[in-house]
């Protein structure tokens, strides 16, 4: 089931076909640099955390999620040293900043997701319960290679769906 929110984000997203490509080897040793480049601007209590498809080692939309969780007093201090590091934020929600960059080709989304709003820690307890759970964490790789080709809006469908009914089953 997708609530009424969920499918006014849909309504937002794009009828181009997404690609789903294979998990890239590189990803760890990449994810390392951007984590040590997040850490010498925002200094070493930053807590910057590999997630998404990549950090699962499952395929996924050819790019590395990076997530810098933070209380949202913190953003203020974080998005201008960020801004230097990596450019002009693309993106701003009450939850999270999002950045682009990327590593030796490799596309980095990153973001300053706020500790204490409910869609970061629904995130980490879906997380969580794919990590405990292998066989849900094959269905969700399974999910993601066959949504190659579809659109953005129908890929993101399914994996809102996904993630609720894994949350339904978590709580």
């Amino acid at each position: 089931m997708i609530t009424k929110e969920q499918e006014e984000f849909l309504s937002t997203l794009s009828d181009k076909a997404i690609s789903i490509v294979p998990y890239d080897p590189r990803t760890e040793r990449l994810y390392g640099s951007i984590k040590e480049r997040i850490l010498k601007v925002l200094g070493p209590e930053a807590v910057v955390e590999h997630c998404g498809a990549s950090s699962f080692g499952i395929s996924g939309q050819d790019e590395i999620d990076v997530t810098i969780v933070a209380n949202k007093a913190m953003f203020a201090d974080y998005i201008p040293k960020l801004e230097k590091e990596f450019g002009p934020m693309k993106s701003q929600y009450p939850d999270r900043v999002r950045f682009k960059t990327e590593v030796e080709g490799k596309k980095i989304d990153l973001k300053i997701s706020d500790e204490d709003h409910p869609n970061h820690i629904r995130g980490k307890i879906f997380e969580a319960y794919l990590w405990k759970h292998p066989e849900e964490l094959e269905r969700y790789r399974i999910l993601k290679e066959e949504s190659n080709g579809v659109t953005v809006k129908e890929y993101y469908r399914r994996k809102i769906e996904f993630i609720n009914d894994i949350l339904s089953r978590a709580s």
